[in-house]
């Protein structure tokens, strides 16, 4: 019972995405038909074809790959700036005594309370007066200086590395940047994937972050470039605004099940004891 329950559940959230397909596969006569069918009459497979190469012939470029080369730079960056930070701030909250550190640990918290428009014009101001703006290092630099979070998830993994290993590094010689790298490191990469993860995905999916801070279409990621699949003018061709959807979450979905026992083993060992 317990299983068809499951089973009907997964049936209710992918129901979205099959829409999505049915709907990046039919002809545009066919996507606003009443009542609306689930399946197209004659697949369109060109549709994915058009979606790809949409707008080369007036820009002279394929906008599509511009998108996905913005994206995937963004998410390298993002990624590599997030594990290296979070790990380093993480490693002194968990496994390094100093004076102030569960105050400062509680303030890094509570920051996670502050909503995201809160601090948006704020830090908008900020990198205007960098002469940031239109450029990407509103979207990749911050990455650099860690988040409560990630610092929260890998902390918590930390301290389940027992303290013996750490001592044991120490009375043969060696310094805390040497036991960070060579004994805790080696040790959290399940928790280090999820982070990476987690990462990548909110980096690529990111909306807001480029609609704030970049203006030329050429600087644009593939989330908002979908909104050129958009007529200003009515008449929008959902078959291939659904298409091109469909190809920008392909990546995540296969980068999901390649990682999915990583991501799990992370989410399952992060947090289990104090």
């Amino acid at each position: 019972m317990i299983h068809l329950i499951l089973i009907a559940l997964s049936v209710v959230f992918l129901f979205p995405f099959l829409w999505l397909v049915s709907t990046s596969l039919k002809p545009i006569e066919e996507t606003m038909r009443q009542p609306p069918s689930l399946f197209p009459s004659t697949p369109q497979w060109g549709n994915y074809a058009a979606a790809w190469s949409y707008g080369s012939d007036k820009l002279g470029y394929t906008p599509f790959l511009v998108y996905g080369r913005n994206t995937l730079v963004l998410c390298i960056l993002t990624v590599s700036g997030t594990v290296m930070s979070n790990a380093v701030v993480a490693y002194a909250f968990a496994r390094m005594r100093w004076p102030g550190r569960d105050l400062l640990f509680a303030a890094t918290l509570a920051t996670m309370m502050i909503p995201f428009p809160v601090l948006m014009v704020p830090t908008y101001a900020l990198f205007r007066e960098l002469g940031w703006i239109g450029t990407f290092r509103p979207l990749w630099v911050p990455a650099f200086f860690a988040s409560a979070f990630n610092i929260f998830l890998l902390r918590q993994f930390f301290r389940t590395i027992p303290f013996e290993l750490s001592e044991s590094a120490r009375i043969d010689g060696c310094n805390e940047w040497g036991i960070f790298w060579q004994i805790i490191l080696p040790l959290s990469k399940p928790a280090l994937a999820v982070v990476a993860l987690f990462t990548f995905m909110g980096t690529w999916r990111d909306f807001l972050g480029p609609l704030i801070y970049l203006l030329d279409q050429k600087t644009f990621t593939l989330s908002l470039g979908l909104q050129f699949y958009q007529s200003q003018h009515g008449g929008t061709q959902w078959n291939l605004l659904m298409a091109a959807s469909t190809i920008v979450i392909l990546p995540v979905i296969v980068l999901f099940f390649f990682t999915q026992k990583q991501f799990i083993q992370g989410i399952a060992l992060s947090g289990l004891k104090e």
